[in-house]
């Protein structure tokens, strides 16, 4: 790859790391694409990436190889490894030679070794203060990775952390509206219970809003379930009254 296309190549993805905002957004497939795309541009032989879920416990979510994928699930399963370190610290871990590390990583490095890397590179994906899980660069042949390609990485994986972070907001705020939405309804239906029963059992409106929540104490059920009833005339307004 030229020096041309392969700064074309990162700056296209830096560009798909910003694009979240999409209605079919999937995480997988956005941290699947970030493995590849790190492989392709020659920065690492093969990537795996880990986040944590909301026990703060880490899960595997994406790999660029089956081999990358094996390695991650066996880190995930034993509590142990580079981008576990790397998600704990904030800070990035290094390791030039697997086979200096079997004290530091004794079911880790034995297991990495027998799959075939000998050096491994972990980046955390961090804002600020905040560390959502790390991104794994596996390599073959021992050494470390140069300054400027780990500049690159740490960068990458900033930007999709900023993504990822932005679609959680995201899809916060929708559940939000939806909840918000949900309550104009039900408030739409209470104003609507209020008017029939008004009409029905001759009363003033502030009576009838009080028939409304008693019943639904009385009867264990929602108010908004109980005032749909009321529109719908599954509920009259004689048993509103019984207090029975």
């Amino acid at each position: 790859m030229t020096p041309l296309l392969r700064e074309n190549k990162l700056v296209e993805t830096f560009v798909a790391l910003a694009d979240t905002l999409v209605e079919d957004f999937d995480l997988v497939e956005f941290l699947s694409r970030l493995t590849e795309r790190i492989v392709e541009l020659g920065l690492a032989s093969e990537v795996g990436i880990l986040l944590a879920d909301e026990a703060g416990d880490l899960q595997f979510l994406a790999a660029s190889h089956e081999r990358a994928h094996t390695v991650e699930l066996f880190q995930v399963q034993n509590h142990e490894g580079p981008c576990h370190d790397a998600h704990a610290t904030g800070q990035q871990v290094s390791t030039a030679d697997l086979r200096d590390e079997l004290e530091r990583w004794p079911l880790f490095a034995p297991r990495a070794l027998a799959a075939g890397y000998h050096a491994v590179q972990a980046v955390p994906l961090r804002l600020r203060g905040r560390v959502l899980g790390a991104l794994n660069l596996f390599d073959e042949a021992p050494g470390i990775v140069d300054p400027e390609t780990l500049a690159v990485v740490q960068a990458l994986a900033d930007v999709a952390t900023i993504s990822l972070l932005q679609q959680r907001e995201l899809d916060r705020a929708q559940a939000v509206q939806g909840q918000l939405q949900h309550a104009l309804h039900s408030r739409i239906s209470i104003e609507q219970a209020k008017g029939v029963l008004a009409e029905r059992a001759g009363v003033e409106m502030d009576e009838a809003f009080q028939l409304l929540p008693g019943h639904a104490r009385r009867s264990n059920r929602k108010l908004a379930d109980v005032a749909r009833d009321v529109v719908s005339g599954a509920l009259s307004a004689q048993a509103l009254s019984d207090r029975g």
